[in-house]
């Protein structure tokens, strides 16, 4: 008798414990739903939708591209940093863009210095803009997705071990990225210092062409000089030396940062890699030492197929130009995409 009292009192608190669970469940789920409601009813009245470019976007309302916002969930995140998160926004069955979220208040700086730095901008080696998107608690920038992610998955990420870069495409990809920093530097007004080149912020689309991105930290300067003052920013292993020291970006500390990405075409390490860390170094310094020893060939990735070796040690060069201690040592963007073009052709007349 005491048994089945035990077995009833136990069937009681299982099906209260589960009635419980139901509505906790659903009352979380609920506020979900509501909050997302909120949201979306607040955006109606604050929201500022702007399209470039985008036939595609501009066919959309602002209320129908919010709904699809609110829908974006971490499985469609491809990508994040300081400065957002990226999502994957399909519009329909066929058509998709990157969608930068940051959200209100510290990011309003970043989002305010990508579209002063982005809007304008008409380069088939910078990232398309197509838009922007603000709405009460947070601001979207509207890109164009590039279909084979960024240079830093092709040599470190999960993409390295799927599909290897072969010598041809790293030349390219170094040619295209230069001469979008090389635009950035020289023929937009006022000038653009990036301020934060590295392999993750050069993507590449369908053809393997290489596109600058993430403008979040970019400084505008004026023609008439020669470096802006701001708080120190950026990624370490990139950054100029002497950025520390002064606070000051300039296109200088740009081409440093650009000379540490043809080292990482070149070698496939990291620019604090691992084992550097455990030696106490650091890429560049371990390659301008074995490079002393005119021993450019043991650094060079040995995963990377079609090797010309003199156009290798011609980049290596270039790469040590750009990473000179002294800034004024270093060649500006337009020089480095003159002596990449001249290596390639180079090439070029050799195989003809």
């Amino acid at each position: 008798m005491g048994n089945a009292r035990m077995i009833a009192l136990y069937i009681t608190i299982s099906l209260i414990a589960f009635a419980l669970s139901k509505i906790i469940i659903s009352v979380l789920l609920y506020k979900r739903w509501k909050r997302k409601q909120i949201v979306y009813e607040q955006g109606l009245t604050g929201v500022k939708m702007v399209i470039f470019k985008s036939p595609v976007l501009q066919s959309l309302t602002s209320e129908e591209f919010l709904k699809k916002t609110l829908k974006l969930s971490s499985k469609d995140i491809i990508g994040s940093g300081g400065c957002g998160t990226v999502y994957r926004l399909m519009i329909n069955d066929s058509t998709a863009f990157a969608v930068k979220r940051l959200n209100r208040g510290n990011a309003d700086r970043g989002f305010e210095r990508e579209l002063e730095a982005m809007g304008d901008i008409k380069h088939r080696n910078i990232l398309t803009l197509h838009g922007y998107f603000t709405a009460p608690h947070y601001n979207l920038l509207i890109y164009e997705l590039m279909p084979n992610g960024s240079l830093y998955n092709f040599l470190h990420g999960e993409l390295k071990a799927e599909r290897i870069l072969d010598w041809p495409a790293r030349s390219k990809i170094a040619l295209g990225a230069a001469r979008g920093i090389s635009y950035l530097h020289h023929d937009c007004i006022p000038h653009i210092i990036h301020r934060d080149i590295k392999s993750s912020n050069i993507l590449l689309d369908q053809n393997m062409e290489a596109q600058v991105s993430d403008f979040g930290i970019a400084t505008l300067m004026e023609p008439d000089k020669t470096h802006v003052s701001t708080a120190v920013a950026g990624t370490f292993g990139y950054l100029a030396p002497e950025y520390f020291d002064t606070g000051r970006a300039t296109t200088k500390g740009d081409v440093y940062s650009f000379g540490v990405v043809l080292l990482e075409l070149l070698t496939g390490k990291k620019p604090m890699d691992e084992a550097f860390l455990e030696e106490g170094t650091k890429l560049v310094t371990w390659v301008k030492a074995v490079i002393e020893d005119k021993k450019e060939e043991h650094v060079a990735d040995s995963n990377m197929r079609c090797c010309p070796i003199d156009e290798i040690n011609n980049v290596f060069s270039i790469a040590l130009m750009c990473l000179e201690t002294e800034p004024a040592n270093r060649p500006t963007m337009a020089e480095v995409v003159k002596m990449l073009e001249q290596t390639r052709s180079k090439k070029v007349v050799i195989d003809s």
